[in-house]
């Protein structure tokens, strides 16, 4: 039973897309810097093995003893494996290639598609008074990714404006669709956001324009740019708003927060 006396967890966002490369990562870094801040309290959880959204923020391998494969899978505290950034607003959980191994791991647990949910229900989650907790996935759709749709209350989709960008987006849909039938009815999806949008090429135009025929309201107004100030900022281990905040990358990420921000302030009212 849900206890009255909590206060109000954080909104946990689930960035998912089963192809790679379309911007997950990138996205849960710079919105995360960009809710941080905008004066929100941020934790990311970085559940995908390859651990960039670790080394993004500037956590160095040798400082990742504990890590989300220690919190699924070990039950270890969260004052252990969470950790500060550079801005003090936003946390992250790292993650290491141990990560990759869990999927098979987790086959013989009863509670395999819940550990993350539970984890993050903690009291001891209260602690960090946080306003959003943003969940990293791999590329691909499997139980760490379920995972994370069944802890989360939306799923953010990175959507590359690339030609064939839409496909493969029907076999998320039908994955977030069996998780809110089996596991978690109130997932919903937060939203789409168009990344590596270049206003020049004719193929981002028309990608845009499926995906608002297709989706309407579901994509954001904001579109992510390609801009070279977004793809720099990862070897500096910062976001591109501590790199470069006045580029175009960052002003388009504060919009996207914003967004976000705007969207849940109603549903919450």
């Amino acid at each position: 039973m849900t206890d009255p006396t909590r206060p109000r967890g954080p909104r946990i966002i689930a960035i998912a897309n089963q192809k790679g490369g379309v911007g997950k990562t990138t996205t849960t870094i710079n919105l995360g810097a960009a809710l941080a801040q905008a004066g929100q309290r941020v934790l990311i959880v970085d559940l995908d093995p390859q651990g960039n959204a670790s080394t993004g923020l500037g956590i160095e391998a040798d400082n990742r003893e504990y890590t989300t494969y220690e919190l699924l899978l070990e039950e270890i505290a969260l004052g252990e494996v969470i950790q500060s950034t550079n801005d003090d607003n936003l946390m992250i959980i790292p993650a290491t290639v141990d990560l990759s191994s869990a999927d098979i791991e987790l086959i013989s647990n009863e509670k395999r598609s819940y550990l993350l949910h539970d984890a993050l229900r903690q009291t001891e989650m209260d602690s960090y008074a946080l306003d959003y907790v943003l969940i990293d996935c791999p590329p691909s759709l499997n139980l760490l990714t379920v995972n994370a749709m069944v802890a989360a209350h939306s799923v953010l989709v990175p959507l590359q404006s690339e030609f064939f960008a839409l496909e493969g987006l029907s076999q998320l849909m039908l994955t977030v669709r069996e998780v809110r039938q089996t596991a978690n009815p109130n997932l919903r999806i937060e939203g789409i956001v168009l990344t590596m949008f270049d206003s020049r090429n004719n193929l981002s135009g028309q990608v845009e324009k499926d995906a608002r025929d297709n989706l309407g309201e579901l994509v954001f107004k904001t579109r992510i740019p390609r801009n070279v100030r977004v793809s720099e900022a990862p070897s500096y281990a910062v976001s591109v708003l501590e790199y470069d905040p006045n580029s175009r990358g960052a002003e388009a990420y504060r919009a996207l927060a914003t967004e976000i921000m705007q969207k849940n302030a109603a549903i919450a009212a």
